[in-house]
């Protein structure tokens, strides 16, 4: 069966030795193109496929970067998966992409996975905030890069985005347009960019001298659209209602939407709305939406680049890099009518 073939049934029926197959697969400009060619139509007739796991021990580290992310729903993570694989697949290495789901709990599984199947290197955006996940992996020989998280420490790499600038920017413009009154709807706070989106937004009402309580925080346990048409349901018992409403991301904002429309309430006309992310489906709502603009997709391929580099031939030269992106407002159709 092709399952059992092995290097040896390779090499006897190409009649060359174990260690020229090994070179045509390892280092194919060593062997002439003769010998190369008929081994190659070996292992094809054969069905030979190389035990990576050999390979993997003699390596020391295999030819896998492990991706964990929050929430493979959301349609930010998905772009910076597809461009964390585009520079591995330019490096000659592949994806594993996990979903811790927000559980610390199960990222530290994955953690322990990835430690066992001696993964190149990990990137990751940690659901567990106490840190004690990252220590306890810190113990393994893995170089790891954290995305959309900047690393507190000089221990490793991080690729994010500047997410205090962004809840400026969503509520600098709100406030523009003249609106006073506004909710923020975030995740749990114990994620750092629920923090930082927050803390941005009270940033811009300090500019504007107002306080802090011109900002109500409508708090859920999720980032999902059915968490925000919960907290769409909550604004609308609300006393005065607030006329903008910034979510923390664009699923939440999404979720508001389908409940303020649900309950004949216009927007924008009575309730202005901004998201972050930009995802795709933010231009595609029924009320296209305002957004905060991640760059998903270079965040990922930099942080993989950054990890290549560390674990390659340039080791040597790596130096441990905190990049932090700057993220730009996107002005749609939900935010476009001035509050009176």
């Amino acid at each position: 069966m092709a399952s059992g073939v092995g290097i040896k049934e390779v090499a006897h029926e190409a009649g060359v030795s174990v260690g020229t197959v090994s070179n045509v697969i390892n280092r194919p400009e060593s062997v002439s193109e003769e010998t190369r060619a008929r081994v190659l139509s070996t292992i094809e007739r054969l069905g030979y496929v190389r035990q990576e796991s050999a390979r993997q021990l003699r390596a020391g580290h295999s030819r896998i970067i492990a991706l964990l992310v929050l929430d493979m729903a959301n349609p930010f993570f998905v772009d910076v998966a597809r461009g964390a694989e585009r520079a591995a697949r330019e490096a000659g290495l592949g994806v594993m992409v996990c979903n811790s789901a927000q559980s610390p709990e199960e990222e530290a599984d994955y953690l322990g996975l990835f430690a066992e199947q001696r993964v190149r290197g990990v990137l990751m955006t940690p659901a567990d905030m106490t840190g004690r996940n990252l220590a306890s992996f810190r113990r393994q020989p893995i170089p790891f890069v954290l995305v959309d998280r900047v690393l507190p420490s000089a221990e490793g790499c991080s690729v994010s985005v500047d997410d205090v600038t962004g809840g400026e920017l969503a509520v600098r413009h709100l406030l523009g347009l003249g609106h006073r009154t506004l909710a923020y709807v975030s995740g749990p706070m114990r994620l750092a960019q629920c923090r930082d989106r927050r803390e941005g937004a009270l940033r811009a009402l300090r500019e504007q001298g107002l306080g802090e309580s011109a900002l109500r925080h409508v708090e859920v346990e999720r980032l999902d659209v059915t968490s925000g048409r919960d907290a769409g349901a909550r604004l609308l018992g609300m006393s005065p209602r607030p006329t903008a409403v910034f979510c923390a991301n664009d699923l939440l904002a999404l979720g508001v939407l389908q409940s303020l429309y649900g309950a004949g309430v216009s927007v924008p006309g009575e309730v202005a709305l901004v998201g972050y992310d930009d995802i795709e489906f933010a231009a595609a709502a029924a009320v296209p939406l305002t957004s905060v603009r991640q760059p998903a997709f270079r965040m990922g391929r930099m942080a993989a680049e950054l990890l290549i580099e560390e674990t390659g031939e340039r080791a040597a030269d790596h130096r441990h890099q905190r990049i932090v992106l700057q993220p730009e407002l996107v002005v749609r159709g939900s935010s476009l009518v001035r509050s009176r």
